[in-house]
């Protein structure tokens, strides 16, 4: 195989071409998505050493590289800047590095035992010294590994290892139990791992021995070390054992293996020439080490692809299956990634077909790791049609679905949404510059048009504010080359891609959204289906003027941490309803959707529908309490820069007996303001009713300064993000209907640790109280339920809304929501929200509907929405069908306008017509 060249706008020459791994790696993956059919192994592969990114009869292409262009030189240059003093040294001092390596020295402890996630202790005895294990699968801790020169050589003492701790001051050195290190040791290992592969690839490019023996002397130190190492023993003989690799806790993480490969990769002809009888030792400790990332580790979700990159590169450096006694070579371990599914490592068809919704294209995780997932697969795409001359999207059709759905993932200020294990932040653009490498190898202009309007959009800008020197590493000489963009194709629209509603069902997450920027509104709603989710029931994010005001916390801390555990993950840190203290189930790997009872308009619907309102309405079973749970929330747009939010929200038991149900609702700001109707703050005194006493959640007691007061009279809470001066400060108001039996709270909560970058946000989010509002219904919240209106606005803008009033059905209905909204534009909104398909009147008005809005403006315009309902009646006009559907109708300016999903009977004074479903379009009454 030969490389091939290019070059960029600059005139620099890269290695156009990643090594036959990355590519085989692909070929594997994506033939292998939509059959069953074993996916045939690829053939001619290298026989010498080395063969990972670069072969023997390369190497002058890339010698000469080196010797032409001043990046490749820097490259090499900061190479041997970081290794050079240690090669040095290593000529007098064989020892030191060597012994900076954590190893069993003395103990030479063959059989290592942990305490579930905790390291336990070691016993046994090989012949040589062995690789110490690491400390925690919980990666927090108080220590740090000092300096090399300041770690005692051949560390093995019965008092733990000598580390800095970085709470002290100074971080003086101290004597610390290794089960209290995290995850320090193997990365420490894996540093110096790190430098003798360096070494090992100095000494293949320019021959030179010294390098040769430092990376020798380490390699052979560790890998006999390793030869002789068992599996750890989970002495709790539970999930940890399944999860366990030879160096850390998880197999995901045993990272160290791919730069063991890369080592043995360039240091073998060396070996071959000067160490031959140890050939057969490093081979079987690679095919251990392959074995039990295989036998351990999760399959479905992203560990099941990062374990497959491990073993796949680890398998490029053992030889055929034939070399083996035992018929585990190369092409053993590559049609095991391939074809093969045990208990913890699927098949990578298999894989991908669990993982994606192939309608929506929604990988099911939360949506920093479905980015993730996408990307690696582009990326993978991308390397094999670089390497073979062949494109492989054919094959992968749900990849095109993959990439053009990220940006449904956006807020309007170009923030993803958050929910479960995710940061906000950008959307991930680098499948969508994958798409166009592809399409313009391919010479597929549609596609490269499609694709460099998304990333004209959503990304240009982003690769080159990322410096464009090359790393300091092996792997910078074979890169691919810099993205151009072709000028003549232009920017696209958000409309191109973001839809006005969105449903992902494998994932339980809907989203309504309206505009752009600023005034743009959008509301997120999720419950717990996939990976990485929270205990949450029906969440909710929610945003305002620039910012997602209601936002997710994030996951706060390490996954093994008790406020990871006891709170973040938990209903309490959650925009959402929690009955009788008590609300929970599994997080992470969570099994609990919403049912998405109605929405309009459907989602992923890109026109005909009437554009200033949008509603979902989904149920949820909270399994803890067996509760019924019912959340209604919809989006009014009034104006361009005006709008609101409604949400209602229903909960009981369904073996009654409730006790209280308790709504949450988080929102931004220094400041929270908890006031009756006429604006007065209300005496709320300290409470202790809202803790873990009692036998509620731990997550209780996570919050502070608990404040509340008994009342059934409507309340208003606001909250003011106080921007610096000059600039005007944003605000959330958060009006609820009262009720019998209702309590407030205001409550101070852990701060939201989803912010990775502030921006805007001009105050510290992430140390501050995450302020919090919580209503507690005692007593069932189904015909009691949470009624609230969210508007969003601004100091110079002031608030739009004049009123809200609550309402009664006339007829009596006790499970009815009824909500008058006045704006001070004179125009008036009723809403109405029934649950048991009664026709609900209030004075000439009257609907059946789950949610219906009527809307009137103070020049004579009138807007119906009928949201799963068969009747609508006000204002002159009857809408009526047979079946149950969303109909819109608006009367403006002398036109009557209609959408409906299933045929209508409208009436007004003397004209009735009947029309067939359709589209929002203009309509005339006979």
């Amino acid at each position: 195989m030969s490389l091939n060249f290019s070059y960029d706008l600059a005139g620099n020459m890269m290695l156009h071409t990643m090594k036959r791994f990355f590519a085989v790696t692909s070929l594997i993956w994506c033939l292998g998505i939509y059959t069953q059919a074993q996916i045939p192994l690829p053939q001619n592969l290298e026989d010498g050493y080395p063969r990972i990114y670069i072969t023997q009869s390369e190497k002058k292409e890339l010698e000469q590289l080196i010797s032409k262009e001043q990046w490749a030189q820097d490259v090499l240059a900061g190479i041997h800047s970081r290794l050079d003093e240690h090669v040095e040294r290593h000529v007098g001092d064989p020892e030191w590095m060597v012994s900076r390596l954590m190893m069993y020295w003395k103990t030479r402890s063959s059989n290592v035992y942990v305490n579930g996630i905790y390291y336990s202790h070691a016993d046994g005895e090989a012949p040589v010294p062995t690789v110490r294990y690491t400390g925690s699968r919980d990666y927090t801790t108080d220590y740090v590994m000092p300096d090399l020169e300041d770690i005692i050589p051949y560390m093995d003492d019965e008092r733990g290892l000598y580390l800095r701790n970085k709470t002290k001051e100074g971080k003086p050195l101290e004597w610390v139990a290794q089960a209290e290190t995290g995850g320090i040791i193997h990365r420490h290992n894996q540093q110096i791992i790190g430098l003798a592969k360096d070494a090992a690839f100095v000494y293949w490019l320019e021959g030179d021995e010294r390098y040769a023996r430092f990376a020798m002397d380490i390699f052979d130190t560790y890998m006999m070390g390793m030869y002789y190492r068992s599996e750890p023993i989970d002495l709790l003989n539970g999930h940890i054992q399944t999860l366990v690799g030879l160096t850390c806790f998880q197999v995901i993480h045993e990272s160290t293996l791919i730069e063991v490969a890369e080592l043995y990769d360039f240091l073998h002809r060396y070996i071959e020439q000067n160490h031959q009888e140890k050939i057969s030792k490093y081979d079987a400790t690679i095919k251990k080490w392959n074995d039990l990332i295989i036998k351990n580790g999760v399959p479905q979700n992203n560990w099941n692809l990062h374990q497959a990159k491990i073993i796949l590169k680890a398998a490029m450096v053992l030889q055929s299956n034939g070399h083996y006694t035992d018929g585990k070579g190369r092409e053993y371990y590559i049609n095991y990634i391939l074809n093969e599914t045990s208990a913890r490592q699927w098949s990578l068809n298999k894989f991908l077909a669990y993982g994606y919704d192939f309608e929506n294209g929604v990988w099911a995780e939360c949506p920093g790791y479905s980015q993730g997932v996408t990307k690696d697969l582009t990326h993978f795409m991308v390397d094999f049609y670089n390497t073979f001359d062949h494109n492989l999207l054919p094959y992968m059709p749900v990849m095109d679905e993959a990439v053009q759905m990220l940006p449904q993932y956006l807020f309007p200020n170009g923030q993803t949404v958050a929910f479960g294990d995710t940061y906000y932040g950008p959307v991930t653009t680098e499948p969508m510059s994958d798409m166009i490498r592809i399409a313009q190898k391919n010479g597929d202009q549609q596609r490269e048009i499609t694709y460099t309007a998304m990333y004209r959009l959503f990304g240009e800008g982003q690769e080159g504010k990322k410096s464009q020197k090359p790393r300091a590493e092996i792997a910078s000489f074979f890169a691919s080359s810099p993205l151009e963009l072709n000028p003549k194709y232009e920017a696209g629209n958000r409309g191109d891609y973001l839809t006005q509603t969105f449903y992902a069902p494998n994932v339980s997450w809907h989203v309504q959204r309206m505009g752009e920027g600023q005034d743009g509104m959008m509301v997120s709603l999720n419950g717990s289906l996939g990976n990485h989710m929270h205990a949450n029931g029906i969440n909710m994010e929610l945003y305002g003027k620039g910012f997602v005001q209601g936002a997710d916390p994030g996951k706060g801390a390490g996954y093994l941490q008790p406020i990871y555990l006891e709170y973040y993950s938990q209903f309490p840190a959650h925009n959402t309803v929690m009955v009788d203290g008590a609300s929970s189930y599994t997080e992470m790997l969570s099994y609990h959707a919403f049912d998405l009872m109605g929405e309009y308009p459907k989602s992923a619907q890109k026109g005909g529908y009437y554009p200033h309102i949008t509603y979902s309405d989904v149920f949820f079973l909270e399994p803890e309490t067996r509760s019924d749970q019912s959340r209604l929330v919809s989006i009014v747009k009034t104006g361009e820069a005006t709008g609101y939010y409604i949400d209602i929200f229903r909960s009981k038991k369904q073996r009654k007996g409730d006790k209280f149900h308790d709504y949450y609702y988080h929102n931004l700001g220094q400041t929270m303001k908890v006031m009756d109707e006429s604006g007065q703050t209300l005496d709320l005194t300290p409470s202790e009713e809202m803790a873990f006493a009692g036998g509620h959640l731990y997550a209780l007691d996570y919050m502070w300064d608990k404040k509340s007061v008994k009342t059934d009279k409507d309340y208003h809470v606001q909250w003011k993000i106080d921007m610096p001066q000059g600039e005007e400060d944003v605000f959330m108001s958060l009006w609820m209907k009262g009720t019998d039996g209702r309590e407030v709270f205001s409550i101070k909560s852990p701060p939201n640790k989803a912010f990775k970058e502030k921006g805007r946000l001009p105050y510290e989010v992430d140390e501050a109280p995450y302020l919090t509002f919580a209503a507690r219904q005692h007593g069932e919240a189904w015909e009691h339920p949470f009624v609230s209106v969210f508007e969003p606005f601004t100091s110079d803008e002031g608030r739009s809304i004049a009123s809200i009033d609550g309402f009664e059905d006339e007829k009596g209905s006790s499970d009815f929501v009824g909500i008058k909204v006045t704006h001070k534009s004179g125009r008036e909104d009723h809403v109405f929200s029934s649950k048991d398909g009664k026709e609900a009147k209030y004075m000439d008005m009257s609907s059946d509907a789950a949610y219906a809005l009527i809307g009137k403006e103070k020049e004579g315009g009138l807007i119906f929405l009928m949201g799963n309902g068969k009747v609508l009646k006000a204002h002159g006009y009857a809408i009526t069908t047979e079946s149950i559907g969303n109909v819109v109708l608006t009367y403006e300016a002398g036109k009557l306008m209609l959408d409906n999903e299933v045929t209508v009977r409208i009436v007004h004074g003397k004209r009735a017509k009947e029309f067939g479903a359709g589209g929002f379009r203009e309509i005339v009454l006979d």
